[in-house]
C-alpha cells in the first residue's frame, strides 16, 4: 500500500506512533521493538500494532508527545522521504551514497546493549531494532541528522539507543560528511555563565554553570568553539586551565593542557580543527609559538613558530589558511599592521604588511589611548571575505584582497555600545555577520544580537534577539555543526 503523505489522518496516527517510543521501539511493547510503526499502512506486517502500541502501551507517555510534536512532524517527514529510498522511490544522490554511514558493524561495541548474549550480530539487531525498525539503523541515522540540532534534546530522551547515538557524536559525524551545518552563537555576559542562541528558531539556551575558584573568575579569558566543543581558556591558582563543554554531553569537563600554555592569542577553528598563535606565556614573555587543536582526538599539536612575536591579536580562517591580524609585538606600545598567513599544506608561515590597519579616531591617532587598552582587531569572515568592525566609527570594512586594502562598508547597529571595543562581539555565523552587545542606554541591561548577510550595499542590520541580560560580552564564539 502507498504512504499518502497528504493523509492528515494518517499523518495524526503516524505522529502518536512516532510519540509511542519507549524503552522498547517505536510505539512499542516495553521492553520489546515489535510494536513500531506497522504493516496496517504497508509497512510490512512485521512490524505491526504501532498506532495502538504507541497510544496504549506504557511506551505511550503523554506529556512527551505534547513537549515535542514539532520534532516529531520533522521525525515523520524525514521517515517518510526515507521510506521512499529504501523502496527505490527516489535514487539517492552521490554524495548521499557516500555519506550514507555504515556503522552496523560496530553496533557491538556498545557496552549498553548484546549484555549476556555473545553473538555480536545479535547484539546489532538489538540495537537496530530499538531505533527505527522498518527503516533499520543506516536510515534512521541518515533520518535523524537531517534534523535541527535543537532537536536532539527531544531525540535524546525517548530511549537509551537514542541518547548514546547522540552523546556518541555520530550523528555529528554524519552531518559533517553531508554538509549540513547550523551554527549556534555562545556568549557569556555574567561570569561563569554561558548562553547560547540559534539563530534559524530565535531560541536562547543556558548553558550548566561553570565550577571554578575565583581565580579562574578574575582572570583574561579566551574562548574557541571547535566541533562539538567549547573551550574557555583561563588560569587558576597554580597554572593556566582549559575547561571544555560538549553539546554532547551537555556538560563541562577539563580540557587537556596546551604544550605552550598562553593568554592574549588568536585563534580561529575550521571544522574539527583549531589553531591558536601568539599571545603572552605565564612569565608575561610574548610568543611566536602556535599550536593545532584536533577535537576529534583532543590533542595539541605544535606548529612552526610565526614570524613575529605578538599578544592581543586575532585569527582567522580564510581560503583554507590562517590569518593573524593586529596585536602588540615586545617592547612596542603600538598595534602590528603586519598580518601572518599560515598554509596547512605547506606547514609554512608569511609576512603580509600592512594588512591591517590600526583603528581610527583622535585619542588612538594622537597616542592618548595606549594599545593595549583597545581589545584585540574585530574581525570575522563570511565566504571568505574578510570584515571588521571599527568600535571607534561605528563603522564596518571589507578587506580587498588583490589590493591588500580596506574599503568602508556602511555603520554598525544603532545603539550598541562598548569600552574601547571590549563588551562587543563580531563575528561571522554561516553566511551572515553578526553584532552582539548591549545598547548604550543607561541602566538597561539587556542584550541584543544584529546579524546582516554581507552584499555590495551597506549593512541592513536585522535584530535577530533581544533579552535581559549582562549587557558586557566577555566572551563570545560561534559554533557550527
Amino acid at each position: 500500500m502507498r504512504i499518502h503523505r497528504d493523509d492528515e489522518n494518517l499523518r495524526q496516527r503516524l505522529r502518536r506512533a512516532i510519540g509511542g517510543f519507549g524503552e522498547g521501539g517505536v510505539g512499542g511493547r516495553r521492553g520489546r521493538g515489535n510494536g513500531g510503526i506497522g504493516g496496517r499502512i504497508g509497512w510490512g506486517s512485521k512490524y505491526g500494532g504501532g498506532f495502538e502500541g504507541g497510544q496504549k502501551k506504557r511506551g505511550y507517555r503523554a506529556d512527551w508527545y505534547v513537549c515535542h510534536s514539532a520534532a516529531q512532524s520533522r521525525v515523520f517527514n524525514l521517515c517518510v522521504n526515507a521510506k521512499e529510498l529504501s523502496n527505490n522511490k527516489r535514487p539517492l544522490e552521490e554524495d548521499e551514497k557516500q555519506a550514507m554511514p555504515r556503522m552496523s558493524s560496530r553496533l557491538s561495541d556498545d557496552p549498553e546493549q548484546g549484555q549476556g548474549n555473545g553473538q555480536n550480530g545479535a547484539a546489532a539487531e538489538s540495537k537496530s531494532s530499538l531505533l527505527i525498525p522498518e527503516l533499520g539503523w543506516d536510515l534512521s541515522v541518515y533520518c535523524l541528522a537531517r534534523l535541527r540540532r535543537c532537536d536532539y534534546g527531544s531525540i535524546a530522551s525517548l530511549n537509551r539507543s537514542f541518547l548514546s547515538l547522540v552523546r556518541k557524536g555520530e550523528l555529528y559525524s554524519l552531518r559533517r560528511k553531508l554538509g549540513i551545518v547550523e551554527y549556534w552563537v555562545y556568549f557569556s555576559c555574567n561570569i561563569l555563565e554561558w548562553e547560547a542562541f540559534d539563530p534559524n528558531s530565535g531560541r536562547w539556551m543556558h548553558l550548566p554553570k561553570m565550577v571554578s575558584n575565583e581565580c579562574f573568575m578574575c582572570s583574561d579569558k579566551e574562548s574557541l568553539a571547535v566541533g562539538v566543543e567549547l573551550l574557555v581558556f583561563g588560569k587558576e591558582i597554580m597554572a593556566p586551565i582549559i575547561y571544555k563543554y560538549s553539546i554532547l554531553t551537555n556538560s563541562w569537563s577539563f580540557g587537556k593542557e596546551m604544550n605552550t600554555p598562553r593568554c592574549l592569542f588568536a585563534s580561529a577553528s575550521l571544522g574539527a580543527i583549531a589553531i591558536l598563535a601568539g599571545g603572552c606565556d605565564p612569565q608575561g614573555n610574548i610568543l611566536s609559538a602556535a599550536e593545532l587543536y584536533d577535537s576529534l582526538t583532543g590533542t595539541w599539536e605544535t606548529l612552526p613558530n610565526m614570524n613575529k612575536a605578538r599578544k592581543m591579536c586575532s585569527g582567522i580562517f580564510m581560503d583554507g589558511k590562517f590569518y593573524v591580524l593586529g596585536g602588540i609585538a615586545e617592547g612596542n606600545t603600538k598595534q602590528l599592521t603586519c598580518g601572518e598567513e599560515f598554509d596547512l599544506k605547506t606547514r609554512t608561515w608569511r609576512e603580509i604588511p600592512d594588512m591591517f590597519s590600526p583603528r581610527s579616531g583622535e585619542a588612538r591617532v594622537n597616542g592618548i589611548l595606549p594599545a593595549t587598552a583597545e581589545a584585540p582587531p574585530l574581525v570575522a569572515v563570511v565566504n571568505n571575505v574578510l570584515y571588521a568592525a571599527d568600535y571607534a566609527q561605528q563603522e564596518v570594512r571589507r578587506y580587498v584582497k588583490e589590493s591588500n586594502s580596506w574599503v568602508t562598508m556602511g555603520g554598525l547597529p544603532e545603539g550598541v555600545s562598548s569600552v574601547y571595543g571590549w563588551g562587543l562581539a563580531f563575528r561571522a555565523c554561516g553566511d551572515q555577520l553578526i553584532v552582539i552587545g548591549g545598547p548604550s542606554t543607561l541602566g538597561e541591561r539587556m542584550i541584543e544580537i544584529h546579524g546582516w548577510v554581507p552584499d555590495e550595499g551597506a549593512p541592513q542590520w536585522n535584530l535577530l534577539g533581544r533579552k535581559k541580560s549582562g549587557s558586557f560580552v566577555y566572551n563570545c564564539t560561534v559554533m557550527g555543526c
